[in-house]
């Protein structure tokens, strides 16, 4: 049997660069542990400075015929924006996730709330401000204490600050905009928060959603990657009914931002009220040994290989659709 051959892209220039190679090495092993095997991989890694190893991809349609399709899974900046999916585009290769309209409306966490809140979708009250705006002190906001703020553009909570006073927001906004030139400040939620897995491409699926319970004030990237203390419900505690409105949510989110193959919706819901808030969608979510987007998948009956299996196929088909497309007169 000829085996396809999967060009698996890691690494980048991201702050989320370690997690890509968890990510990566996990799809690898389960591809090559696959029986029989379907799947041929070959590596290409982006270092810390973005240089490829042992060469880039080129933007060229015929360019790479040992490819046949692509498993991008570099996380974050230069990877999960839409950048890699329009180098994808010009080299003519299939790939697995979302394009790259909806990598770049994902990524950026104003935009998407804007998407979202257009499509009625509930989002948390927040504000736009610039760098600029943070150095020159000329940010003001009307929420109460306490805030979050998120670097616009970047992902597993890197750059974000939880901040309960006026020093603690001066000293969040500095971190944030270390990390982008825009910053998202949002009203805080006390509450609970749930993460969602979305696969498909017309017509997408949500998996059972799960409960992330945070071991510090609240899910930042030492408690995702470092400290490993952080318990996860899966099904979650909740009425049958709000599992059914997360799951809905998910792919209403999904479809509104135009998402293809697989993202992760993340989920807010306030104590005082019950109300549920769509908080953010990642369309390169973890693939690593603790990543809730495979797990949540395996608790509805598909395990691993065979999440690693469709979500190729979901490229297969895409591509294959895009080539009814006239792109010339």
């Amino acid at each position: 049997m000829n085996r396809k051959r999967v060009a698996v892209i890691y690494g980048g220039r991201s702050g989320e660069h370690e997690i890509s190679l968890l990510s990566a090495e996990s799809v690898i092993a389960a591809i090559n542990a696959m029986d029989p095997p379907q799947y041929e991989v070959v590596r290409y890694f982006i270092g810390k400075d973005g240089r490829w190893n042992p060469r880039p991809i080129l933007p060229q349609p015929g360019a790479h015929p040992d490819i046949d399709v692509v498993f991008p899974l570099v996380h974050g900046t230069f990877g999960e924006d839409g950048t890699l999916q329009g180098l994808f585009e010009l080299a003519d290769l299939p790939y697995v996730g979302a394009n790259v309209l909806a990598s770049a409306l994902s990524m950026d966490k104003d935009m998407m709330k804007r998407v979202c809140r257009d499509g009625g979708l509930p989002v948390v009250a927040y504000k736009v401000v610039s760098r600029e705006e943070i150095q020159t002190g000329a940010a003001a906001f009307d929420f109460p204490f306490p805030m979050f703020v998120k670097p616009a553009n970047l992902g597993s909570s890197v750059g974000i600050s939880k901040a309960h006073n006026e020093a603690e927001l001066k000293e969040a906004l500095r971190v944030a905009a270390e990390f982008d030139s825009k910053v998202i400040v949002e009203q805080g939620i006390e509450g609970r928060e749930f993460e969602c897995s979305v696969m498909g491409n017309e017509d997408p699926e949500a998996a059972m959603p799960c409960e992330i319970l945070p071991s510090r004030e609240f899910y930042d990237y030492e408690d995702k990657y470092v400290l490993n203390k952080a318990r996860i419900v899966l099904p979650p505690d909740l009425l049958k009914h709000e599992i059914l409105e997360i799951r809905s949510l998910a792919v209403e989110c999904y479809k509104a931002v135009g998402c293809e193959g697989m993202a992760r919706v993340d989920f807010l819901r306030e104590a005082s009220t019950s109300k549920i808030y769509v908080n953010e969608i990642n369309t390169i979510p973890g693939f690593t040994a603790i990543s809730m987007f495979p797990k949540m998948w395996e608790y509805c009956g598909v395990k691993y290989s065979d999440l690693i299996d469709r979500l190729i196929q979901l490229a297969l088909d895409r591509y294959a659709a895009r080539k009814a497309t006239r792109f010339t007169r």
